[in-house]
């Protein structure tokens, strides 16, 4: 059955996100250096992610038709060792004005049915602690979708580098242990064993990876390909709820979001698979989103559907949900849960939006 649940922002709206955006200044310097020159006055925009360090919606001397994004790395301890993420929404309104995240209130279904890890964060600390995860990318059980809990020192803190140091100190009376309901969408970046993938090419959506640069460390920062979509959303990719598809698509399986779409925790993206070329993950057209960040329908994790024009239909370029959903019921496009080759199975694709801006993308 056709899903005709708009979800869209009025025009009103739109334009009201854009007259609220900032000015993108330049910078001096070369992205390969980490110092990228990003456009000066010709688009209007506005960082959503406090994190956000550099971005540009224009390509920087690269094919692809992508900008890019550089955002704060944040260090977590996972059995013991290091990992990095960053930080993207959060259900709780509150938190995210505080850190400066995105307000997604359908995130705080992934607590119905169990589909978020653990993430700890310390109230009190010894020196070198670091906020502990319950699991990270290559595990089953991995999602980019935590449950905050707060872990308070009742004696001398020490540091605790694991979920079992933590609950081994909570057995012993050393710490008590607060669980939230709150969940963070806190997409991972580098792991013991691994890190998302490069693409020193960049000449298509996909290519080689995500990532412009590998992971600095150092300087706790990221660059991701930052990709846009109607009606002026501009995204990063980082995992999907699709392991198999995973490693063609060069980002982190993330089994358990799969459970998000049950759980009410999702949006749509509307992919195009032949028509108009273009900037979309296919090398159509611009992909097309339900719903704006600060949307009540709105969430990062979106329910992958892909369209096709009909054979004998002339396509054309297609920018809100609406204008495809006519276009679906007079069977020009034929729609498609997943992609074509998935057999009716829909997969979830974490794509996290840390800039509004308008579309640079033409026909």
């Amino acid at each position: 059955m056709t899903d005709t649940r708009l979800g869209l922002l009025s025009r009103r709206q739109f334009l009201e996100i854009l007259a609220a955006t900032g000015v993108v200044l330049p910078m001096a310097g070369a992205l390969d250096r980490l110092l990228p020159i990003a456009e000066a006055a010709t688009t209007a925009a506005k960082k959503n992610v406090a994190d956000v360090l550099r971005f540009s919606t224009r390509p920087q001397g690269w094919k692809g038709l992508f900008g890019f994004v550089t955002l704060r790395l944040h260090p977590v301890f996972f059995n013991g060792q290091r990992a990095y993420h960053i930080r993207t929404d959060v259900s709780d309104a509150d938190f995210a004005k505080r850190v400066g995240l995105v307000h997604v209130i359908r995130l705080a279904g992934a607590l119905k049915n169990g589909d978020t890890a653990d993430y700890y964060l310390f109230t009190n600390r010894a020196s070198g602690q670091l906020p502990v995860v319950s699991t990270a990318p290559g595990r089953d059980d991995f999602t980019p979708a935590f449950r905050l809990s707060r872990v308070t020192f009742t004696r001398t803190p020490q540091v605790l580098n694991s979920v079992d140091a933590i609950r081994d100190a909570q057995a012993g009376g050393m710490v008590r242990i607060g669980a939230t309901s709150i969940v963070v969408n806190y997409p991972f970046v580098k792991w013991p064993d691994g890190e998302l993938s490069r693409d020193t090419k960049r000449e298509v959506y996909l290519g080689d990876g995500q990532l412009l640069n590998p992971p600095n460390v150092e300087k706790r920062e990221v660059t991701f390909k930052l990709h846009q979509c109607f009606p002026g959303e501009w995204y990063i990719v980082t995992d999907t709820s699709a392991a198999p598809m995973a490693p063609m698509m060069k980002i982190i399986a993330s089994p358990r979001t799969s459970g998000l779409t049950k759980a009410g925790a999702t949006a749509k993206i509307l992919v195009f698979g032949n028509g108009i070329k273009g900037s979309g993950p296919m090398g159509f057209q611009p992909s097309v989103v339900d719903s704006l960040p600060g949307h009540p329908l709105w969430s990062p994790f979106w329910d992958h559907y892909t369209f096709t024009w009909v054979e004998g239909r002339t396509p054309s370029v297609v920018r809100n949900q609406e204008e495809l959903v006519a276009l679906e019921k007079a069977g020009a496009l034929k729609r498609w849960p997943g992609t074509p080759d998935t057999q009716g199975q829909t997969f979830v694709v974490n794509c996290p939006v840390p800039v509004t801006a308008p579309m640079t993308w033409k026909p």
